[in-house]
């Protein structure tokens, strides 16, 4: 069996871990000289790249603090098959980071496996390129990764990659005001403003801002898509044939098969704490010199996909995947149908965790990932011609070249979210409601991956959580749910972790978006740092002056979409 090697992640957490560990807290004691900056970005995400950028551009100091090696979240680690929803409803610097990718695949140069005729000719691809904006919108990991580093290098933003937040003690307040942040390193920051790009919401908490995590019920919010969804959501991503989820067949004593809970799914509507499932987006190619055999991960354990072997015993022969396409013979691959990659139910305690324990779940979600590829590929309880179909992938040979061709980040669809004065909603996604002081539009469908999975009345496996609802239109993103309500943190802006109910988050969460609010959060902290002010105290007048001006879209279209129900 192939044993995976570290990933920089995993080498760089544990080597802040071991710091810590040996100094003792707090690590600031034995730290190097404070550095001070106008913004603090903590997150190598998108949004954080971004954000850092549009502080240079503002003529502000800027240190980008990063937990990962490899800049750009999700959007350079498999994602590249991009959740646009309206593309005319995407500007600034987010448009710009599309003009790039743009840029890189009109040489021909770039086109080593296959013409760029051969690629858009594909039905799925089709959407990549758009020429009259000269936008580019699916693309290979590493153009992603490229065209974030040449931000950095453009606009000599200095970068401190490898360094976590110090979540128990790092945090130094004044009041309510942040005054620095120290990560496990030892490393202290300064500034007048900071920003929490991560995916997790680490700085927020550590700061004392409100925040929720789940599903809230419909009732909270007057929403209709939020909550249990078992009767209503009946068509995605569900068993669509009847699988027994007992260990012996037919006998409940006998236990449960593995990814299976032993509660009932809830009461229709209500609220609890589960998350939406997570995935690696796996970059995969079927060019033969780009392609490397999906490995049999150490500690792999067929149990773990009885659930698999049962659905194609039953009559599914769906290959369980969709490989979306990407230029080069290339995939963004992602979840599809009722046991694929999500692995359900396995992250609940992911946005809370310690890192310690967070490495624990990463570890189990590639162990499951890698174990499925390579059960698709390989078992002899997988229907042939799955198999056949799946020898003709890989994983592609020049992506990832640091981590065994896997992807280094893993896609966190939803972890806190911060509550504050102005919660977005389904009404907003809906433009049922309007909110006067637009940061940005949001346009893709408000889009749920499963929850839970669980036993049915009749005695079946199902799944639950996935909603897929259209908003008809492109909708307005409040300032007010970028930053913490008044009397929390002054200083502080979230773009990615902001205030939105779970529903509405499901259509906010798109890699663009989290670009398009980076950049406004930055915009508002240089105009509140120029003022001298709090950013609750901010003038949207003024900031909708300074948005305009760097080309944001701020106007939602599309008529009102009433509830169904």
């Amino acid at each position: 069996m192939k044993r995976f090697a570290a990933s920089p992640f995993r080498v760089s957490l544990a080597l802040a871990l071991l710091v810590a560990t040996v100094l003792g807290y707090p690590t600031w004691t034995l730290a190097q000289e404070t550095k001070t900056y106008d913004l603090v970005v903590y997150g190598g995400t998108s949004a954080g790249v971004i954000a850092a950028v549009q502080a240079k551009q503002m003529g502000k100091s800027v240190v980008l603090i990063s937990p990962d090696q490899h800049l750009g979240g999700l959007s350079s680690s498999g994602l590249g098959l991009t959740d646009s929803g309206r593309q005319n409803a995407i500007g600034g610097l987010s448009q710009e980071f599309y003009h790039r990718v743009y840029q890189h695949y009109a040489k021909d140069a770039s086109w080593k496996f296959q013409t760029s005729q051969q690629y858009l000719a594909q039905a799925e691809a089709r959407r990549a390129s758009n020429a009259s904006n000269e936008t580019w919108w699916i693309f290979e990991p590493h153009v992603a990764e490229n065209v974030f580093e040449s931000f950095i290098q453009e606009f000599t933003i200095p970068v401190e990659r490898g360094e976590y937040l110090d979540r128990e003690k790092g945090v130094q307040l004044d009041g309510k005001r942040i005054v620095s942040l120290t990560t496990l390193s030892g490393k202290t920051f300064a500034g007048k403003m900071f920003i929490d790009a991560t995916y997790e919401g680490d700085l927020l908490a550590a700061s004392g801002v409100s925040y929720t995590i789940g599903r809230e019920s419909n009732a909270q919010y007057g929403e209709v898509g939020n909550g249990v969804e078992v009767a209503k959501n009946t068509k995605n991503h569900r068993f669509r044939v009847a699988v027994d989820p007992y260990i012996k067949p037919g006998d409940p004593s006998s236990g449960l098969v593995w990814g299976v809970h032993n509660e009932g799914p809830g009461e229709e509507g209500s609220a609890d704490k589960r998350i939406q499932a997570y995935c690696y987006r796996m970059c995969m190619s079927r060019i033969p010199e780009n392609s490397v055999p999906f490995p049999k991960p150490e500690g792999y354990d067929e149990a773990m996909f009885e659930l698999l072997f049962r659905n194609y015993e039953a009559g599914d022969l769906r290959v369980p995947l969709h490989p979306g396409p990407a230029p080069n013979g290339k995939t963004d691959t992602n979840n599809n149908g009722a046991f694929s990659t999500d692995n359900i139910g396995m992250n609940y305690d992911y946005p809370e965790a310690s890192y310690t324990q967070r490495e624990k779940i990463l570890q189990q979600h590639t162990l499951y990932q890698q174990g499925l590829m390579w059960t698709l590929a390989n078992h002899p309880r997988v229907p042939q011609a799955v198999r056949d179909e799946m020898a003709k992938w890989g994983l592609a040979k020049d992506e990832f070249v640091d981590n065994n061709h896997w992807p280094y980040q893993i896609y966190v669809r939803e972890a806190r979210r911060m509550v504050s004065d102005y919660v977005q909603t389904e009404s907003d996604c809906r433009r049922l409601r309007f909110c006067e002081d637009s940061v940005g539009l949001g346009s893709y469908n408000m889009d749920s991956h499963n929850t839970q999975r669980f036993v049915t009345e009749e005695g079946t496996v199902q799944n639950e959580g996935d909603v897929q609802v259209a908003t008809g239109g492109s909708y307005a993103i409040s300032y007010r749910s970028i930053v913490p309500k008044k009397g929390e943190a002054e200083n502080l802006l979230v773009p990615v972790c902001l205030s939105s109910s779970h529903i509405a988050y499901g259509s906010i969460r798109m890699e663009p978006v989290f670009m398009i609010l980076g950049q406004s959060a930055a915009t508002a902290a240089s105009l509140a740092i120029d003022q001298k002010i709090a950013l609750q105290e901010l003038s949207y007048d003024d900031l909708k002056t300074q948005l305009v001006k760097d080309g944001q879209q701020l106007a939602p279209s599309g008529k009102p979409l009433p509830y169904s129900d």
